[in-house]
């Protein structure tokens, strides 16, 4: 970084700054734990010599403080993949439902955003569908931040929600789905080839708000590969070709995570997890009534404190999931 020609290629001295950073986000909280731990055998000398139980008190909330810190460097260490670092795509969609489904991916849009929001990542909507009556049949959010995509890769799958539905005029209790995806937002654009041949790019008007130009002119862009399938839907930039460049970066990451589960062999796991967006195909359900509770089915972790995590709490259940907590085992056999 102290050489003249670093600066030269502006584009690949950001990038440089941001694998430093990143190193020394890793680095400085081990030194530092590591300062705190070699100091502990000093105080609890201290306490004993001066037979105080209130330095005692000291020492123990000082090991506690120890402890959470090397839990959260722990969770680091298992951030390992080769996208986990870097920001994010998140797309929701409405499953079985119907108007109750929409509400239901409105929900979980908000959640989201707010979950975004308490680990000081930048949010932004990249694209909205809007739905018949209310809620939304889609959306998607980029998450501008270290590690965003480790943590809400966690979160690929179908969502289920139980409650008595406010649209329902007898008060009777419903079932809705929503589908969780996640895609890196790779900082340098991947060296995929992607054949012209094989898009198939429908343009649109964006609606909703941004002035003028996005509701009478056709800058939306839906982009559908294929040969996979895939789709891609980008409406947040005022021009066509903004938005129809954002939609190829993000279907290339998505071709590229496919083909990373492919080489993992973790095709089946991962997408089979979120599989069709109905019954028994959820990898977590919130229940509103007739009980409060919100219970992830691949580890077990749940909680009946339903509006925290409305609210955005979902490290325990990110966590849970990466280090690996399976349902029906005990956190020792784990």
């Amino acid at each position: 970084m102290n050489l003249p020609e670093f600066w030269e290629d502006k584009t690949r001295a950001q990038s440089k700054m941001g694998e430093v950073a990143a190193l020394k986000n890793k680095v400085l909280p081990v030194r530092e734990i590591q300062a705190r731990i070699s100091d502990l055998p000093v105080l609890v000398e201290m306490a004993l010599e001066e037979s105080d139980e209130s330095a005692a008190l000291e020492v123990l909330k000082e090991i506690e403080s120890i402890q959470t810190v090397l839990d959260k460097i722990e969770l680091q260490t298992l951030l390992s993949g080769p996208h986990d670092r870097e920001g994010a795509y998140l797309t929701v969609h409405a499953g079985a439902g119907g108007t109750e489904a929409c509400d239901w991916a409105d929900m979980l849009v908000r959640m989201y955003q707010r979950w975004g929001q308490q680990q000081g990542f930048k949010v932004e909507m990249i694209d909205v569908q809007e739905g018949e009556e209310v809620g939304l049949r889609g959306a998607t959010l980029r998450f501008e931040g270290e590690n965003a995509y480790g943590y809400l890769n966690c979160e690929r799958g179908v969502h289920r929600l139980v409650r008595i539905s406010p649209f329902d005029s007898q008060a009777r209790r419903h079932t809705s789905f929503a589908s969780i995806d996640a895609t890196p937002d790779l900082e340098e654009e991947p060296e995929l080839e992607v054949d012209e041949k094989d898009l198939e790019i429908t343009t649109m008007r964006s609606g909703g708000k941004g002035g003028q130009n996005v509701n009478k002119v056709e800058t939306g862009v839906l982009m559908r590969h294929l040969p996979s399938g895939v789709m891609v839907r980008c409406t947040i930039e005022r021009s066509q070709h903004k938005n129809r460049d954002l939609a190829l970066k993000i279907l290339k990451g998505k071709l590229l995570q496919i083909e990373e589960d492919k080489k993992r062999s973790e095709m089946e796991r991962v997408y089979g997890e979120k599989g069709e967006i109905g019954f028994g195909s959820q990898i977590r359900s919130y229940v509103f009534q007739p009980y409060q509770m919100v219970k992830d089915h691949r580890t077990g972790c749940e909680t009946s404190n339903i509006q925290h995590v409305m609210d955005g709490d979902l490290g325990p259940f990110i966590e849970a999931k990466l280090r690996g907590h399976v349902a029906g085992e005990s956190r020792d056999e784990v």
